[in-house]
């Protein structure tokens, strides 16, 4: 153990919160994110079960020079796992959890490391439904710190902009409240500009969807040089009503799999469209037309949209590349075919382009740091990395699809997508990240913070 973890353990100790150091029985469980294959080792891990533990460990942790690094889940771990963390205390945030919901102003209120099946959960009980991800098991905080994107977004926009209101405890140890009225230079920072302290709870609007008409379509593998292309050339129409994304998939062959998915390579389109049944099947109608194996798009309880995508059941170890995407032509779905199509062998569990536009494409008055997207798709390439060596090659793998299509690719990126640590200025506009820098370096002039990204 360091000397600055030694120091700082007695006033650790005094918080009362759930403390695990190196060598103690309970550090490996505690440090592990749900992204098994990065290997995070903080010089402590505390986990609150209270605001004021919160606060308590803040203000200790700062006290004996270390820094602070808040996560949840730890989906988008891998930046953080690049950064040296022996004077970092990671305060794992999955104890803080519970979801009220509103249903008179169709809110919710939310502890900040509650799991997105929590708030969908209860807000389908109202007939309600929130701008969650494609996973159920994906916490709250960092999904809406990053921006969000939802199978509504291309008519509802980024998800960061249902957010009412957070309680944030800042360098400082003081419990915040931000909002429009509150605090409204911090309640823009945070709405997609990251973490400016540790969020212990979120207000959020709710959409009044009680059933979504949503779905996947499949093909095999062979037929992705005709369903690609239609695709990209459907979404290039599709109204904003429709948020799609396409996936070139491969699946191991594995018994718990169904045998549509066991040992298959696929092209699968799947996502929301929030229609009437007539005008979302006249929508999908070119789609189908290609006859795919498997169609499942109907009318669905709202909170039965967390499972369409298919993301993976639980801790995966998993390593990725992300781009943004303008345009795409014929020569650039050839050079993503290339990679990803037929008789290829990509190595990538998935090669995704998530459809952006619409409302994701306009700020909203009054909105966060992050309230409009650039660009057509997101390219977003995983592999399954159980090994170092698999990690390697899965990295070359989701590289290689990325710089395949790097002629087409924009300059920004989206927190969420980012595997890699990056400059945060890679993600906003050049008045907006100053602005983000400025208010940081006025909340957290030490820089006691440690997030995904540098800030």
């Amino acid at each position: 153990m360091s000397t600055a973890p030694a120091t700082a353990l007695p006033a650790l100790l005094r918080t009362g919160c759930a403390l695990h150091l190196p060598g103690d029985p309970g550090y490996d469980a505690a440090r592990m994110p749900w992204n098994v294959a990065v290997d995070q080792r903080p010089a402590a891990v505390a986990v609150p079960r209270t605001v004021e533990e919160v606060r308590d460990v803040v203000l200790a942790a700062a006290a004996a020079g270390l820094r602070v690094a808040p996560q949840s889940s730890g989906h988008g771990a891998a930046p953080l796992g690049e950064v040296g963390l022996d004077d970092v205390v990671l305060l794992r945030m999955n104890e803080l959890t519970g979801v009220r919901v509103d249903a008179e102003t169709r809110t919710a209120h939310v502890a900040g490391g509650t799991l997105w099946q929590e708030i969908v959960t209860a807000a389908a009980a109202h007939g309600l439904a929130a701008a969650h991800g494609s996973a159920p098991d994906v916490a709250v905080a960092g999904y809406l710190l990053g921006g969000g994107l939802s199978f509504y977004g291309r008519a509802h926009g980024l998800a960061a902009d249902t957010v009412r209101a957070v309680d944030i405890v800042t360098a400082d140890g003081v419990l915040r409240r931000a909002s429009a009225q509150e605090n409204p230079q911090l309640f823009w920072a945070v709405r997609g500009g990251g973490a400016f302290g540790v969020v212990v709870g979120f207000e959020i609007a709710l959409l009044p969807l009680a059933e979504v008409f949503a779905g996947m379509l499949l093909w095999d593998r062979d037929r992705a040089p005709e369903v690609v292309p239609a695709w990209v050339e459907w979404s290039r129409t599709a109204p904003e009503s429709a948020t799609t994304a396409l996936r070139v998939m491969s699946f191991p062959a594995l018994p718990h799999l169904p045998p549509f998915l066991s040992g298959r390579d696929l092209v699968v389109v799947d996502g929301a469209i929030l229609e009437t049944d007539e005008r979302a099947a006249e929508i999908l109608a070119p789609l189908r037309a290609l006859e795919p194996e498997l169609d499942t798009f109907a009318r669905i309880p709202a909170a039965a949209l967390l499972q369409v995508h298919m993301d993976p059941p639980g801790p995966t170890p998993t390593v990725a590349e992300h781009s943004v995407l303008g345009p795409l032509g014929a020569e650039a779905i050839a050079a993503f075919l290339d990679r990803v199509g037929p008789g290829t062998g990509s190595g990538l569990m998935f090669a995704e382009l998530r459809h952006l536009g619409g409302a994701l494409a306009r700020r909203t008055p009054g909105g966060g740091a992050l309230s409009a997207l650039a660009g057509d798709y997101a390219l977003f390439c995983v592999a399954v990395a159980p090994t170092p060596q698999a990690a390697v090659a899965g990295r070359a793998a989701a590289f290689g699809v990325v710089r395949a299509l790097s002629r087409w690719s924009l300059p920004t990126l989206l927190p969420t997508f980012t595997e890699t640590r990056v400059e945060g200025g890679r993600f906003y506009d050049g008045e907006d990240w100053s602005a983000l820098c400025h208010l940081r370096a006025e909340l957290d002039p030490h820089r006691l913070f440690v997030a995904n990204h540098d800030l």
